[in-house]
């Protein structure tokens, strides 16, 4: 289970089981806006699962295509993608 701080991320993050109603990809719109890998603080595990809401309550072939553009300028430009 993951954790973020002492706690659960289901119990620090309300709307946490929400995300799981999409499969999971190779991106995703909170990975490009900088909250990729490990979180250490709650507030940083909202905003993820906020940004992964945004994406289901918001998915369209364009929101897709607009993740995948910047999945790959970030990639070139940012020197702290992996």
């Amino acid at each position: 289970m993951m954790r973020v701080g002492d706690k659960y991320y289901f119990d620090a993050v309300k709307g946490y089981t929400a995300r799981h109603r999409v499969k999971p990809g190779i991106t995703g719109l909170a990975q490009v806006r900088g909250l990729r890998g490990e979180i250490a603080t709650t507030e940083r595990a909202r905003k993820r699962v906020e940004y992964d809401i945004y994406y289901i309550e918001n998915w369209s072939p364009l929101l897709d295509i607009r993740i995948m553009i910047e999945t790959v300028v970030k990639l070139v430009w940012d020197k702290n993608a992996y």
